[in-house]
């Protein structure tokens, strides 16, 4: 399918390159099938851009100014997990793919590029992005479902059931990719308000300026580009819950403010003088130890206290094995709706145990983004081990290798387990063409092919 039939006329690609020359010809190439794209010469002005723009799809250079592509990809996997990163760059070797891969890069592609590849992974990667995009917004009249059905998760149920029908603020901890945002909107599912607003914003995704107008609103004229009277999130709540996420990395400046509206319950929009009541309820999360900020001094002692009334701990998936299976299968069903395939695809016994023995560093977030690729790379009859791209096949339950592998055994084994996803996946973004996928990893024909024999890699398999 070429890149103009996939739809991509609604994609939003933002293009980073401190060359000018190599930034207009990508700008020029992507907007050639519709796509609305925005450029950044530096990492430092691409984050500048996503605080108030997300693209679906990032194309980077790793090599540029005081911010290197691969602090970028950092970022962004972070706060825009489902943007999708392609990097672009002149210095195309496999510890380099390895690297932008293991940050979050969807494919590595090598100067010069070739124009049609370069249309072909923006439309690859674009269409999982706009899927991604369809199942977040799809709100169901009862809201996205809380699988938990690991006995980890008993006291988060419980703890749900117990503090969901009262108005008291509740602080709720884990890694990224949990499902706290899930657990929050449990809570208010199951609140006296659930006929009310739930409000969601993400406290790092903001600058400071940006997160006060998001919050407490502002009168037209407050600042550049304010053309209308805006309410702010709490007073749109209207009795109803506000969530807050990330509040660890919200600015130190910004938590008097916050303190000052859980106190006094007014705000006072941008630009005006006069200050309106608000009700709501707060709920907050973070995937850091708010007492070691407090220690630190970027997080206000007083405000840990005031939010932290009651507190839900929702386990890591690596200690929650029982619920893997059932939201592997929830994700499978899910997205094969939204992709219309007709079916959903089995998961093969092998498939299963290396779901299972996966460590899940990412978490649920993870293991969507696994099931939706799986989707993407299968094209008929049950999905293998090698259509989810895990990386780890073979390893120990602790993700690393046996104990009873010398130190020279275990990096051997350790370097062909990364070689070996860097060309699985760059056979796979090339449909089996070995021409292409050698110089997606930087390397010869020939040498790409040794490394294939030596692998045991069948480029018909992928």
């Amino acid at each position: 399918m070429t890149a103009a039939g996939r739809g991509t006329s609604r994609l939003r690609v933002l293009v980073v390159e401190d060359q000018p020359e190599v930034r207009a010809v990508l700008r020029t190439l992507v907007e050639t099938f519709g796509a609305e794209v925005r450029e950044a010469e530096s990492a430092e002005r691409a984050l500048g851009v996503l605080a108030q723009w997300v693209p679906h799809v990032l194309i980077v250079d790793i090599e540029m100014g005081a911010v290197s592509g691969l602090a970028l990809l950092v970022s962004v996997r972070e706060h825009h997990p489902r943007v999708r990163t392609l990097v672009v760059t002149g210095f195309g070797t496999i510890e380099r793919a390895v690297e932008a891969m293991r940050h979050g890069a969807a494919n590595f592609l090598t100067k010069p590029f070739d124009h049609a590849e370069i249309l072909e992974e923006v439309a690859r990667v674009g269409e999982e992005a706009l899927v991604a995009e369809r199942v977040h917004k799809l709100r169901p009249g009862t809201g996205p479902r809380l699988i938990a059905e690991d006995p980890q998760m008993a006291t988060v149920l419980e703890l749900i059931q117990h503090l969901a029908p009262t108005q008291v603020p509740v602080l709720i901890r884990g890694e990224s990719g949990t499902g706290k945002e899930l657990v929050a909107r449990a809570l208010h599912q199951q609140s006296l308000n659930s006929a009310l607003p739930f409000l969601a914003v993400n406290s790092a995704a903001l600058p400071d300026s940006l997160l006060e107008a998001e919050l407490f609103g502002h009168k037209k004229g407050a600042f550049t580009g304010a053309d209308r009277d805006r309410e702010g999130i709490f007073a749109e709540a209207r009795g109803g819950t506000v969530f807050l996420d990330e509040i660890a990395l919200m600015p130190l400046s910004f938590q008097g403010k916050l303190m000052r509206v859980l106190q006094e319950r007014t705000v006072t929009p941008l630009g005006s003088a006069t200050a309106r009541a608000v009700k709501f309820r707060l709920i907050v999360a973070t995937n850091r130890s708010l007492r070691e900020c407090i220690a630190e001094g970027t997080f206000r002692e007083d405000l840990y206290y005031r939010i932290c009334v009651a507190a839900i701990d929702v386990p890591p998936l690596r200690e929650r094995p029982a619920d893997i299976l059932p939201l592997a299968l929830h994700f499978l069903a899910t997205y094969s709706r939204e992709m219309r395939l007709g079916r959903t695809p089995s998961l093969s016994a092998t498939a299963r145990s290396a779901l299972v023995r996966h460590r899940w560093p990412g978490n649920v977030r993870e293991l969507e983004n696994a099931m939706q690729r799986a989707l993407v790379h299968c094209r008929s009859g049950d999905i293998s081990v090698d259509h989810l791209s895990l990386g780890d096949e073979g390893e120990s339950r602790e993700g690393g290798v046996p104990e009873d592998l010398s130190y020279e055994a275990g990096k051997q084994k350790v370097l062909e387990t990364y070689q070996r996803q860097v060309i699985d996946r760059a056979l796979r973004a090339s449909n089996g063409n070995i021409t292409r996928a050698a110089a997606m990893c930087g390397l010869t024909r020939a040498a790409f092919q040794r490394l294939m024999r030596r692998l045991d890699r069948d480029p018909s398999q992928q």
